[in-house]
């Protein structure tokens, strides 16, 4: 099973305002109900991790967002598919604007304002990261957005043992 493994590096952000966050409701491969997830999504190839959750946010929720500082670093491995496991970056962020018409992505069917409460009780979380991942946020976790050192792409890979 261990050559079958991989590994997925995801994003996510939470959006607070007046006690309720901002979630997604969207559809999940091989659950028959709707779940709850912040904005989040697969980092792409030659994006660093901001960038990535600044485009997740608004491909999801029509929301471009400023990212300000790392909630924490999680891992999942789901028990159906324990050949897989994500690791996901989190980030808090604020709304900087509102982009009109902005088309979802497709299994999105709406954005939500939930507190953690009502996200509790719905039962509908997408992993057990959506719940801790605000638990963290409200505990005050926060570490700068510097702890992230992303090396720019480049097309010639080198290796440079001297440093």
């Amino acid at each position: 099973m261990a050559n079958d493994w991989s590994t997925h590096v995801t994003v996510a952000t939470v959006i607070e305002k007046n006690g309720q966050y901002l979630f997604v409701e969207e559809h999940s491969e091989g659950i028959v109900h709707t779940v709850y997830n912040q904005p989040a999504g697969h980092v792409e190839y030659n994006e660093t991790l901001i960038a990535a959750a600044k485009r997740e946010t608004l491909e999801e929720t029509g929301y471009c967002v400023e990212i300000d500082h790392l909630v924490g670093i999680y891992s999942y491995t789901p028990p159906m598919a324990p050949d897989r496991t994500y690791f996901r970056f989190f980030f808090a962020a604020h709304i900087v604007n509102d982009v009109a018409n902005t088309t979802l992505d497709p299994d999105i069917i709406r954005t939500v304002w939930l507190s953690k409460k009502e996200l509790e009780n719905t039962a509908q979380a997408r992993s057990p990261l959506v719940l801790k991942s605000i638990q963290d946020y409200e505990k005050g976790q926060k570490y700068p957005l510097s702890i992230i050192y992303e090396h720019p792409f480049s097309s010639q890979p080198t290796l440079n043992l001297d440093t």
